[in-house]
């Protein structure tokens, strides 16, 4: 088989041919499918091997101290045949991968021969074909796990030994000191526990990462950036916990953990950086220095490690087995996500030139991983690019005289939801009704008082009296009517969907780019629903993730509906899915980040998972097969010990240290139209921003289409931004 090894003593590293480990009792032997390069440790290691021998002492006085020893001991000579004979070998690199169990030794029984496993050792889980692995580092993959992610399991441990040292609680604040694969695990870690983080790196680029996997705010520790955002989060008391996840020779990270910690905050080393700690503010803080021991419990102890003794879980909750099992339950429930680390994937056979590329500066990563012979390439996660706003805005004007509106459409929704709250309206004008058929707008003119009806759309268009146009038709003429009436500067509602398709959500975002009018607004009216506003306004915020619960019993339509024309009006979920997630992400504000979705046969109920950028989850179940009697709306939004909960827009409640319940309203539901309609009138009317950012309205737009992917590829799907 093959493994990669180095030469400490000339730096050399190669990729060996060497014999097959046998399957000893007591653990297993792995075929590697991955294996995760320590772009911190084994980088550092492989950079000490290039050093002279000055370099190297001065590098690891450690060492040179046990060389002092072994001189005194058994004299010049004999240690130094022993020194460099030890120098003068190959030493294997590598510590974290997954594989599939090629044999199982003897006392060996949760796993059987063809089982995924996520190994851990830097002797045991080597960059190797095979290797064999005691009982106490491998664990077994939860099913749906990627190989490639599973393989970050051991630095996943680490970075999780090291956040249950700094014992977060919820709604502390955490700075993290270095965001390198160990400070970005810990960002998220810490994120999901419901701790705020702020972190501090040189490199912009890893400063954006860390934001983007839950981070509050991020800076270069040199700036002023991040002593703002400490100041701000904290109220100038300082952190709770700072985690030094940095490597290097600077004393600068203890000292800014220092400066920017609480008294009596706690200072957690992860990573192996300069520790002279400045006597005086660590001990006028009275600051708790603690150290995280690698992987957990159980490390550097040999009859854990190598005799499968196991510690009681009764007396030690979390070993270095344990730590492994959870990281990858975290990886699994999506708690956690690496797929955003990994910058590159080097065949195996590539060893060597993919550890030069790193050295030399050439390959700049957060993580690398080997690919073995024998992998397929796997397909990239499905990926569905959020388009960026980009629009040079006009000036808004003001309207003195009447709003004059022009509706397109005058359907059901139009007449029963919109038009009877805009008729009776003060300082609104119904000016032109624009149908297909002349009937239709006759109706619409008779009962709502429209100055006039028309069937042609583009004098209403070109009417410069008319200041918004109403697009209220079938949703597959939506986005190209949007598109339109911004270019003809008219400020444009549009009943949900915005688009049906990316290319049309494209052309949407064409129209407002060429005319630098970005007045829009979708019907997505249930952020306006008084009971709702008034519940999230009870719940308050919130430090922590949230779990979202929203239960749509959308029943089954008539035969012939228009909603059931797939081809020409998209699925139901595309036409009213849009309502569900802008809730969600007006409720946890923010948008989401990605989306992953199962279907019954036919696609008619929908389960929906949504992660948003702190670690917070939606799950929107949209079915057609529930009881006609039942609610059509049920809401449950659970954080930091609150709950709040929303009955089909009758009653809401939220329970805390006191219980709220809301009074039960009439019959008919307010789901939000009136109050809808009343911001963007007021937008209309004084010029001012639109009640719902533009940038808001295409992530709900790109989430909504992005289950299509979703349901197609059986795997989550990243919602990426430029």
């Amino acid at each position: 088989m093959k493994q990669v090894v180095q030469n400490y003593k000339s730096g050399e590293l190669a990729v060996l041919d060497v014999p097959v480990p046998g399957c000893k009792p007591g653990g297993v032997l792995v075929r590697s499918a991955y294996s995760l390069i320590s772009t911190g440790t084994e980088l550092m290691k492989v950079s000490e091997a290039g050093m002279s021998m000055l370099g190297k002492a001065r590098s690891r006085p450690d060492q040179v101290a046990k060389v002092m020893q072994s001189v005194a001991t058994n004299g010049v000579p004999a240690t130094y045949r022993k020194v460099m004979g030890k120098l003068d070998s190959y030493t294997p690199l590598g510590y974290s991968l997954c594989g599939v169990v090629e044999q199982v030794g003897a006392g060996i029984d949760e796993v059987k021969v063809g089982d995924l496993v996520a190994c851990a050792g830097n002797e045991h889980a080597l960059h190797a074909e095979l290797n064999w692995v005691p009982k106490n580092l491998f664990t077994p993959v939860p099913d749906g796990l990627a190989p490639r992610h599973a393989a970050f399991g051991t630095v996943g441990s680490i970075a999780l030994q090291g956040v249950r040292q700094g014992e977060p609680q919820l709604g502390e604040v955490a700075l993290v000191i270095g965001l390198g694969l160990i400070g970005q695990l810990v960002v998220q870690l810490l994120a999901a526990s419901g701790v705020r983080v702020v972190g501090a790196d040189p490199d912009p680029v890893r400063c954006e990462l860390a934001e983007r996997l839950g981070a509050a705010a991020c800076g270069d520790p040199s700036s002023a950036a991040v002593e703002t955002a400490v100041a701000e989060l904290t109220g100038g008391h300082g952190v709770d916990q700072v985690y030094l996840a940095a490597g290097g020779g600077s004393n600068q990270p203890v000292e800014l953990a220092a400066r920017l910690c609480r008294d009596r905050g706690r200072v957690i080393d992860i990573g192996k950086c300069r520790l002279d700690l400045p006597w005086n503010a660590y001990y006028e803080k009275e600051l708790d220095v603690r150290f995280s021991r690698s992987y957990g419990p159980g490390r550097y102890d040999p009859e854990y490690e190598l005799e499968g003794r196991d510690y009681p879980i009764g007396y030690v909750r979390w070993t270095e087995r344990r730590n492994l099992a959870c990281f990858l339950d975290l990886l699994a429930r999506g708690r956690v996500d690496v797929e955003p680390l990994v910058s590159h994937i080097a065949d195996f056979d590539d060893a060597v030139e993919t550890y030069q590329r790193l050295k030399d500066g050439e390959l700049k990563a957060v993580a690398v991983l080997f690919r073995y012979p024998g992998q397929k390439a796997e397909a990239p996660a499905p990926m569905v690019e959020v388009p960026a706003v980009t629009v040079r805005r006009g000036p808004a004007r003001a309207v003195t005289a009447p709003v004059r509106l022009a509706f397109v459409g005058a359907g059901n929704y139009a007449t029963s939801m919109l038009l009877p709250h805009l008729a009776q309206r003060d300082g609104v004008e119904l000016s032109t009704v624009v149908t297909t058929t002349a009937l239709s707008g006759a109706n619409a003119q008779k009962k709502f008082g429209f100055a006039g009806a028309t069937t042609d759309l583009d004098a209403v268009l070109g009417d410069k009296s008319i200041d918004a146009v109403f697009v209220v038709t079938r949703h597959s003429s939506h986005a190209e009517l949007t598109r339109q009436a911004l270019l003809a500067g008219k400020t444009v509602f549009v009943e949900k969907p915005l688009a049906l398709s990316e290319d049309e959500l494209a052309g949407v975002l064409a129209a407002v780019e060429e005319s630098g009018n970005d007045r829009l607004q979708v019907g997505f009216n249930r952020r306006f629903a008084p009971l709702l506003t008034e519940a999230k306004q009870r719940f308050g915020t919130r430090s922590g993730p949230a779990h979202l619960r929203y239960l749509v019993n959308a029943g089954q339509l008539q035969h012939g509906s228009w909603y059931l024309r797939q081809g020409t009006e998209g699925t139901r979920f595309e036409g009213e899915g849009g309502h569900f997630v802008d809730t969600a992400s007006w409720l946890l504000g923010a948008d989401p980040v990605s989306v992953y979705a199962v279907a019954s046969s036919g696609n008619e109920d929908l389960q929906i998972v949504l992660r948003y950028p702190d670690g917070s989850t939606a799950t929107i179940s949209y079915v057609t097969s529930g009881a006609s009697g039942f609610p059509k709306e049920t809401l449950d939004l659970l954080a930091d010990g609150k709950v709040l909960k929303l009955d089909d827009f009758v009653r809401a409640s939220v329970y805390h240290r006191k219980r709220w319940v809301s009074s039960r309203l009439p019959k008919a539901r307010d789901k939000g139209q009136n109050a809808e309609l009343a911001a963007f009138i007021k937008a209309v009317r004084t010029g001012g921003p639109m009640a719902v950012p533009l940038e808001s309205l295409v992530a709900t737009t790109a989430a909504t289409l992005a289950v299509r992917t979703a349901l197609a590829g059986g795997a989550p799907v990243t919602l990426a931004r430029p």
